[in-house]
């Protein structure tokens, strides 16, 4: 009989982690958490508000493992690197780690090249709720690129750890973003 329990018992745990909700990005259309955050650029500090850059057109906001690490690098770079089409596209970038601001400071400057924002969720609520949390390790944010539409919602998003496609999906996500139309 207590064989049976102990069955019925470890049946029930293994069904209920089957059935358990996994963390995945967020989806298209789901509308994303307005957020203010301590963010570095150009090695200063300020709060960032989601809110207040949406109302000036769409964001991409990218997760990265940890500032200083050699893909993180690679990204930040390639974002740095393409500012000019970002803007073009009528587009800002924030970037966003568990790091502290202390790191993402120095990081601001050397890497991001004082062109973008990045922002330290050290107690990874603004992670969290754009389900970026790494899974194999949950002290770090995934590295998760989104497109937020003006609405506040998703518009895109790609997921790899892999850094050598975020920029160029993002971009060609603003592109296919519908064009706002004027007011008469």
């Amino acid at each position: 009989m207590t064989r049976r329990i102990l069955a019925r018992i470890a049946a029930s745990a293994v069904a209920g982690i089957a059935l358990s909700p996994a963390f995945a990005a967020l989806d298209i259309g789901d509308p994303v958490p307005k957020f203010t955050a301590t963010a570095a650029l150009g090695g200063k500090t300020f709060n960032y508000s989601l809110a207040d850059a949406l109302a000036k057109g769409p964001v991409v906001v990218y997760f990265f493992p940890a500032a200083g690490t050699t893909d993180c690098n690679i990204e930040a770079h390639a974002f740095a690197e393409a500012m000019a089409q970002f803007e073009a596209a009528g587009a800002s970038v924030i970037g966003v780690s568990a790091d502290d601001i202390d790191t993402l400071k120095d990081f601001s400057v050397k890497q991001c090249q004082s062109k973008f924002p990045v922002a330290a969720d050290r107690a990874k609520v603004v992670i969290e709720g754009f389900d970026a949390v790494m899974q194999t390790r949950p002290d770090f944010a995934n590295r998760l690129s989104y497109v937020v539409a003006p609405n506040g919602t998703v518009a895109y998003y790609y997921q790899n750890l892999n850094p050598d496609k975020h920029v160029e999906r993002m971009l060609n996500a603003l592109k296919a973003l519908p064009k706002p139309t004027a007011s008469k």
